[in-house]
């Protein structure tokens, strides 16, 4: 179509082209002629000689040296009476002279085409007047069509050259631009196109994934409705990119848009919504119409990155509170066996007969559990947390660690969500004994401080620390220091549980590391449920990590190794 179209337009030009030349050449033939009339009808030779005795004789032979020299096909000098003194045909000279002669008996030179003797022609005549004024004759100069038909037909090989040479251009031009559209469209026609369009368009905002598409250069070039609503992004329009700039998009996710990896089944955090992503780059297509399965050769850059994400805050949500319920059983199953031990011990001392030893250690173990859960509820009286402390001190003790326990102020049940609290303080307990397993002193402290509308809890242990430059990639996720590779659900999602609870109760969490690391949660409170206040065993020491705080924990009789 775009050929036949070029031959049309090329055709139109080139005829124009003719015309237009063809016109041009009469124009300049009318005013060469009428030129050359004027030049002879002043010229005095001619007006004397239409006067002497025999114009004829003293003309004809002038008339056709100018026909030579000017390259015309007829001068005709004829009488006021249209009788011709000269012509190109002998025979013709005497007879009537054929054409418009009325302008030229006025006085006034004209132009015209008619047809004469030699057939159309352009011709002008001119009058020829005297020393007083008057017409006296005329003359008449013309060149035939056919002649100017042979001088225009002169140019048609210059036009045919030009039309056939934009023809080929055109149809070059044509083929290439063809050939790319096929490329690049993998050989599908307009309709198709848009049929597959709107069958995309569909599928992409019907999808209950999230999808994103990112161009090289850091612009969101698309993405549907469900990206939309998972990142907070402005209502989706398929014709404008967006900058990652102007969009307020969580750090981890910015940067993984804008690094262009691939990533697979990656955890990111919004501030409510926890997102697996999978991005990979955006190769050139198969080619749909011929080598199909062969890759392009264009590489798999340059098209940017497609990223997908899903939401996986619910499944989650279940794997924190799973996570807090393993917590608690795990505490429960060590204070089971701590129990069981005791137990056995009771009925051996009764079995040997020293009733009076198995009823004090009995009475003395039941005095033990008692204060521990009696501080708890006098301070912070909060069920989940101190059940959960005293069953990992009994965990504590299992696995042969010193548990460093301290609370200050009051925490009236309701104040903040009892799962974040057993998430938060859950994890960082398990964490804390891992590392402090592998140290010498295998020590860790708990505190909880509640005063100025803050809780504040601080775990320390007696491990090896952290590293400062590696404070920040902890909190990676799926970062993980531990023996075992992180995995979705694993180990190593502990501290991300820990930093959601934290971000959903709209605290802070700082890591120090003196001599050994120390993870400090600060969670607000309504004020009108925190009152400063001591424990019953005086127990107000805010312990931060570290062997002097566990000097000052003893000091204030608030340790708990797990008794």
């Amino acid at each position: 179509m775009q050929l036949v179209l070029i031959v049309i337009v090329c055709a139109a030009l080139s005829a124009t082209s003719y015309v237009s030349r063809m016109n041009a050449a009469r124009e300049a033939a009318s005013a060469r002629v009428l030129s050359i009339a004027e030049t002879l009808a002043h010229d005095p030779f001619v007006i004397d000689s239409v006067d002497g005795a025999d114009p004829s004789a003293a003309l004809q032979p002038f008339a056709r040296t100018v026909m030579s020299t000017a390259d015309v096909d007829f001068v005709t000098i004829m009488d006021r009476d249209r009788t011709r003194y000269t012509h190109p045909r002998a025979e013709e000279i005497g007879r009537e002279y054929i054409g418009t002669v009325s302008p030229a008996l006025g006085g006034e030179s004209h132009v015209e085409e008619y047809v004469g003797t030699l057939g159309a022609s352009v011709r002008a005549i001119v009058p020829i007047l005297d020393d007083s004024g008057d017409v006296t004759a005329m003359v008449a100069v013309g060149v035939t069509l056919e002649t100017l038909s042979v001088a225009q037909a002169a140019s048609l090989p210059q036009i045919i050259i030009v039309a056939l040479a934009a023809i080929a251009l055109g149809g070059l031009g044509s083929w290439m631009v063809s050939r790319y559209l096929r490329r690049v469209t993998l050989g599908y026609g307009p309709e198709q196109l848009k049929s597959l369009f709107a069958f995309y368009d569909s599928a992409l905002h019907s999808l209950r994934e999230g999808l994103i598409l990112v161009d090289d250069d850091g612009w969101l070039v698309l993405y549907n409705d469900e990206a939309a609503a998972l990142l907070g992004l402005p209502e989706t329009d398929d014709r404008e990119p967006v900058s990652l700039d102007d969009v307020d998009l969580p750090a981890s996710m910015r940067s993984l848009l804008a690094s262009g990896r691939v990533a697979v089944d990656e955890i990111h955090l919004t501030r409510d919504r926890v997102l697996v992503v999978n991005q990979k780059q955006a190769g050139q297509p198969d080619d749909g119409t011929q080598n199909r399965g062969h890759r392009s050769s264009d590489g798999d850059r340059g098209g940017g990155t497609v990223a997908t994400l899903r939401d996986r805050t619910d499944f989650q949500e279940l794997t924190g509170e799973l996570a807090t319920m393993t917590t608690l059983a795990e505490a429960l199953r060590a204070q089971t066996h701590e129990h069981a031990n005791r137990l056995h011990t009771v009925s051996t001392l009764i079995e040997l007969g020293r009733d009076r030893e198995a009823l004090d250690f009995a009475v003395r173990d039941q005095q033990e559990s008692q204060r521990l859960t009696d501080s708890f509820v006098e301070s912070l009286d909060e069920p989940f947390i101190t059940a959960l402390l005293i069953g990992k001190a009994a965990q504590a003790h299992e696995r042969g660690i010193e548990l460093s326990i301290t609370a200050t102020g009051e925490l009236p049940p309701g104040t903040l969500d009892a799962r974040d609290l057993v998430t938060i303080t859950g994890n960082l307990l398990d964490n804390a004994f891992d590392a402090a397993a592998a140290s010498v002193e295998r020590h860790v402290w708990a505190d909880f401080v509640a005063a100025d509308g803050e809780l504040t809890i601080t775990i320390a242990d007696s491990g090896s620390g952290i590293d400062p430059a590696e404070i920040e990639a902890i909190f990676h996720l799926g970062s993980s220091d531990k023996a075992a590779p992180p995995q979705p659900g694993g180990r190593g999602y502990g501290l991300m549980l820990v930093r959601q609870a934290v971000t959903r109760l709209g605290g802070e969490l700082e890591v120090d590391s003196d001599a050994g690391a120390i993870f400090t949660v600060t969670l607000p409170l309504n004020a009108e449920h925190v009152t400063v206040g001591h424990l019953g065993d005086g127990a107000g020491n805010h312990l931060s990590g570290g062997a002097e705080n566990a000097a000052d924990t003893e000091r204030a009789g608030g340790d708990v190794d797990g008794q």
